[in-house]
């Protein structure tokens, strides 16, 4: 592999799949699933049925017929044209007990709650991000404004299947038609088995699983090119692997290949897994990170060590902040301790640095500012379980 390039690495074994993103033998992005993982998954779309009516927080219980009910709050409820119900609306007005509802889960459960749902469907690709209940073709934010944003969105309308499209970051970037051609058939299809079956009738249950750790990391790939991508998995599991490779990501498909058992032992990778259970993040010069995840919120310090320019160690410590909270998949409320600065534009130096080491995250993170305090204040969405609770 030439230096820069990055490759993903696939390990299934142990109880464990392991997806692994690496750059230059580091690693840069990390996805794992338990064989024994509790259901319902974030992503998975189920027929669900209300189960009770909870007035007193403006939401419903939905049975989906696997572990605890899930909750589907007011704002994620939709009207039976699709549309948002308004603020004030009661949501027994809009639900009944008994009622088959189609939901996805946006956060898995966590302790005694269950899970979060929404009735908004959401199936992303690497390009593309299927919402069968919305209209037309959305271009993302992160894209910006002008002729070039105009182009994309009629470009995408000529190739997309059907309504209900937003494009990704970075899918401006790409050359080739016939990949956004055939994603956009695969996830089309995929929401029509999934609204067929629900049409039927049937009993409550999953329609659709979600993607699993080695397909979600090369769903966050996006169009960024990989070198290769190595399964050490069952020749089974890793031919399902290659024809969903087909289907979602015809470019890279030729680039899987099997490799030989201890995959992530080969690349030094385990260290580097290893290490992502500790609170401490060395940095240079015996500067470093402590990471403290708590029930209420996600606080980090940043140590200045023997290093003499807060402001050259805050730089560095927001790069690797942006790096560890992807890799250990923490969400929520985040607070960050940097070291103070004095100097002018020094603070404004600090947040545009922060919030450019967090663009590239998939999962939707922002930064809100310093407080009166001296904290930069950040918001992570939850992607699934921690890195922690995943690990044996």
């Amino acid at each position: 592999m030439s230096v820069g390039e990055t490759e993903l690495l696939v390990d299934c074994g142990g109880g464990l799949l392991r997806a692994a993103l690496v750059r230059d033998g580091r690693l840069i992005d990390l996805h794992i699933d338990r064989d024994d993982r509790t259901l319902p998954q974030a992503g998975s779309v189920w027929l669900g049925r209300v189960e009770r009516i909870a007035a007193g927080i403006n939401a419903a219980f939905i049975d989906l017929g696997a572990g605890k009910a899930g909750l589907l709050g007011l704002s994620d409820t939709r009207l039976p044209n699709h549309a948002r119900p308004s603020s004030g609306t009661a949501i027994g007005t809009l639900l009944r007990c008994g009622q088959a509802v189609l939901v996805q889960v946006k956060a898995e459960a966590v302790g005694v709650k269950g899970p979060t749902l929404a009735m908004d469907i959401s199936l992303p690709g690497r390009f593309l991000v299927h919402v069968p209940f919305r209209r037309g073709v959305t271009v993302s934010k992160r894209l910006g404004d002008g002729p070039a944003r105009g182009a994309l969105t009629r470009r995408l309308q000529a190739l997309t299947v059907g309504d209900g499209w937003i494009a990704r970051s970075g899918s401006e970037a790409l050359a080739d038609d016939g990949l956004i051609v055939s994603e956009s058939e695969f996830l089309a299809l995929a929401w029509r088995d999934m609204e067929r079956r629900a049409g039927q009738g049937g009993a409550i249950g999953c329609l659709y699983p979600g993607q699993d750790a080695a397909r979600r990391a090369l769903i966050g790939v996006g169009v960024r090119p990989l070198a290769r991508i190595a399964v050490d998995a069952p020749s089974g599991w890793r031919d399902a692997f290659a024809a969903w490779c087909a289907g979602m990501a015809a470019d890279l498909a030729p680039r899987l290949e099997p490799a030989s058992p201890r995959l992530f032992e080969r690349h030094d990778l385990e260290g580097q897994i290893a290490a992502l259970r500790r609170p401490q993040v060395p940095l240079l010069g015996g500067a470093g990170l402590v990471i403290e995840r708590t029930e209420a919120l996600i606080a980090i310090d940043v140590n200045g060590g023997e290093r003499g320019n807060p402001l050259a160690v805050n730089l560095e410590a927001a790069g690797e902040i942006a790096r560890q909270l992807r890799l250990r998949n923490l969400g929520g409320i985040i607070v960050v301790d940097f070291l103070s600065m004095t100097k002018r534009g020094e603070g404004e130096r600090l947040l545009a640095a922060l919030t450019a080491a967090v663009r590239d995250d998939p999962v939707q993170t922002e930064v809100y500012g310093i407080s009166r305090l001296g904290l930069i204040e950040m918001t992570r969405a939850r992607r699934g379980p921690a890195l922690t609770e995943l690990m044996p």
